[in-house]
């Protein structure tokens, strides 16, 4: 009886922490394993960018950064995925040249309905729409280096939670 409760208690706490997980710690999955998106705090309030991400090719272990930024007038979540950046002081030109994906995240709602992405302190997104990305991973240089070889649907699910 002891154990049974233990287990209740563990299956619940489980539940609850996930029902609880914030955006910045939220773990997402494509729906065939290929990759992972993990949210990770921005960590400066001054930050131009709403939320930072780092996206996982599992098949080749290649880590992408991903940035969100808040559009205005309409509203949205305008994203981008992008591999081997250079770092400080560059040019639009090398920003475009790293950059696999640029589009809108979108979040899906058991209806189908779409939204922003919530506020980084905020709950946590069941499922992501990334629009075209795959088919923009698809024709990067990254397929061509052999670093992704399966395009990724663009729905991410939620799979978890970071400590």
């Amino acid at each position: 009886m002891r154990t049974a409760l233990v287990f209740l208690g563990l299956v619940a706490a489980t539940a609850a922490s996930a029902a609880e997980c914030r955006q910045d710690r939220a773990i997402y999955a494509d729906r065939d394993g290929g990759y992972e998106l993990t949210f990770e705090p921005v960590g400066s309030s001054a930050a131009a960018t709403s939320h930072h991400f780092k996206l996982k090719v599992l098949s080749s272990k290649t880590v992408l950064d991903g940035i969100v930024m808040p559009g205005d007038d309409p509203v949205r979540s305008n994203g981008m995925v992008m591999h081997n950046c250079p770092e400080g002081d560059v040019t639009g030109e090398e920003i475009a040249a790293c950059t696999v994906w640029e589009g809108v995240v979108y979040v899906l709602d058991g209806a189908g309905d779409a939204a922003v992405l919530p506020e980084e302190g905020a709950k946590a997104a069941e499922t992501l729409l990334l629009a075209g990305f795959g088919p923009s991973l698809r024709y990067s240089t990254l397929w061509d280096e052999g670093k992704a070889k399966v395009a990724p649907w663009d729905v991410f699910k939620r799979k978890g939670c970071a400590a």
